[in-house]
């Protein structure tokens, strides 16, 4: 049942010239030194590319900097590229808005609630309950102007990930926004 069948036994020979040239590489082994000498030159090759390449990321990276300071365009990441989002940057930062006195404000309340014993607690919680409504409230009505304004300017772009990207850029304190504001409190974007 599980014998070998005579095709199977009548192997084709090679030729010897022919098994050796396949056996065969066609060059000496190379000696140690000379083995060790070429490993070392392709090492200092990938690392003269990596330098390379290290090179040119602190340079890009140095240019997005750079663009994130003056606003320049061309170097700017992908998620701050593009006329709706520098109209969403301007729109923003044109405008007072109490999302960037959230963390200062709950700095206080913290401070308020631990230092003022049962008055301070019932500031505290009396200041938390108007911030968030305050915060909420003019969350909306951003929204609701900026959608207006976007929906006016730019009737056949896409406007997705817009509305969240301007509440972000809300809440950031003024001084620490990435790109820097380019206008001014109350100038028109």
């Amino acid at each position: 049942m599980f014998r070998r069948t005579k095709s199977e036994e009548s192997v084709t020979t090679v030729p010897a010239e022919a098994e050796e040239k396949a056996a065969g590489k066609g060059r000496p082994t190379p000696t140690r030194k000379e083995a060790e000498a070429a490993a070392r030159a392709r090492a200092k090759g990938v690392a003269t590319s990596k330098q390379d390449a290290r090179a040119r990321r602190a340079e890009q990276s140095r240019r997005m900097r750079e663009a994130m300071r003056t606003g320049d365009e061309r170097y700017l990441p992908a998620r701050d590229k593009g006329k709706v989002r520098r109209f969403i940057r301007d729109y923003i930062d044109s405008r007072l808005s109490m999302a960037e006195f959230l963390l200062p404000l709950l700095v206080v309340i913290m401070i308020a609630g631990a230092v003022g014993g049962q008055a301070g607690a019932r500031l505290s919680t009396g200041l938390w309950i108007a911030t968030i409504v305050l915060v909420g409230l003019d969350t909306v009505y951003l929204v609701f102007m900026l959608r207006r304004a976007l929906k006016k300017r730019f009737p056949d772009e896409s406007l997705s990930g817009a509305t969240y990207y301007a509440i972000l850029r809300a809440m950031q304190i003024r001084f620490l926004r990435q790109p820097k504001p380019q206008v001014k409190l109350g100038q028109r974007p």
